[in-house]
């Protein structure tokens, strides 16, 4: 049930995109404010409302949280538009459609204007529900360590938190299934190695459990948490052949030593049918998916863009990390080479 297709039509930052997506691993990459997180975010609430059956505008306002939550904010903004004598802006319509296995779509249409997300036209067939997909976010911020009493918070009080953190909490207190596959138990045993242990719950309270005994997580590096929640997703069944993850810049607060590992269990997850975006803009991740990826690895590239004829967004997609293009990653690190070069070179003259 992978993601096939994406569109969007004057939503946040795109005038107009299509994305196409692969089945395997999905890299985007960009400058800030080329839309990633954004749209890894829609893609996200498309897959979750397959199973918490709530609408689908309503999931949006809740993961992107506009303020007042009103939904039109949503909607790109205009450099230039008209008003009418009373001062109100022409309407402007958002279109955005997310597709799975080509056969099921769902669209959402609203307008610049609209308040609630009750306001929007949501179209999709029976099936996007009666076949529901598993889905994980994993937001930039790290939970696990601020989870005790946040679930409880989130649900009684207006706090201003996207959806997704509170998501990934749920995922993450799942008990661990009974048996897990073959093919996790490798992953499991991997991950246990790196992070040293295995991860557990005392009440809403997350430890490492290890030869030397229980660590809390507000005691664990940051960088041990987000491959401690990993691990306890894959023990959970979270993910698993068929869903799909959603990571946003899995290099923050990781040793670049680790980056090797993680791409490797990625690049397994997406062996055993585990559909991956990530956003990121590390170098180093980028070359460890080149230099560890396999011929039958189905890992796309895709690069988001600001057109300097326009400004508008535009996204070039290839399989090849050669091909990146732009690639602001490798111009910031081939500029840092360059001024090394010419500092050694002036060292030389001396």
């Amino acid at each position: 049930m992978a993601i096939t297709k994406m569109r969007f039509r004057q939503f946040t930052a795109f005038e107009e995109l299509d994305f196409i997506a692969y089945p395997g691993i999905n890299v985007l990459v960009g400058a800030n404010g080329t839309g990633k997180t954004h749209l890894m975010k829609v893609a996200y609430a498309a897959c979750d409302i397959s199973k918490t059956k709530i609408d689908f505008a309503e999931k949006l306002v809740r993961v992107f949280m506009p303020s007042f939550q009103h939904l039109g904010r949503l909607v790109r903004r205009q450099q230039t538009s008209s008003h009418d004598e009373e001062g109100l802006q022409d309407p402007i319509e958002c279109h955005v459609e997310v597709r799975r296995d080509d056969t099921l779509s769902i669209d959402a249409f609203f307008f610049n204007y609209e308040m609630s997300s009750g306001d929007a036209e949501v179209l999709y067939a029976k099936e996007w529900c009666d076949r529901p997909v598993e889905s994980v976010y994993i937001p930039v911020k790290e939970m696990l360590a601020n989870a005790p009493g946040f679930r409880s918070l989130y649900a009684q009080r207006e706090i201003h938190f996207e959806e997704i953190y509170a998501d990934i909490l749920d995922r993450a207190y799942l008990p661990p299934l009974r048996d897990p596959m073959d093919r996790d138990y490798r992953l499991l045993v991997d991950l246990r190695q790196i992070i040293g242990g295995e991860v557990t719950t005392r009440g809403e309270e997350f430890f490492l459990i290890s030869e030397q005994g229980s660590l809390e997580f507000t005691l664990l590096a940051e960088g041990m948490r987000k491959l401690g929640l990993l691990w306890r997703l894959i023990r959970n069944g979270a993910m698993s052949k068929g869903s799909i993850l959603f990571w946003d810049e899995p290099e923050t607060n990781l040793n670049p030593k680790l980056f090797g590992p993680l791409v490797e269990i990625l690049l397994e997850l997406q062996r055993m049918g585990v559909q991956i975006f990530i956003a990121t803009h590390d170098y180093v991740i980028l070359k460890e998916l080149d230099l560890r990826m396999n011929s039958q690895d189905q890992i796309a590239f895709h690069s988001l863009y600001r057109h300097p004829e326009n400004d508008q967004i535009h996204l070039h997609t290839t399989e090849a990390y050669l091909a990146i293009h732009p690639n602001a990653i490798a111009q910031a690190f081939d500029s840092l080479y360059d001024r090394e070069i010419e500092r050694s070179m002036r060292g030389e003259d001396q």
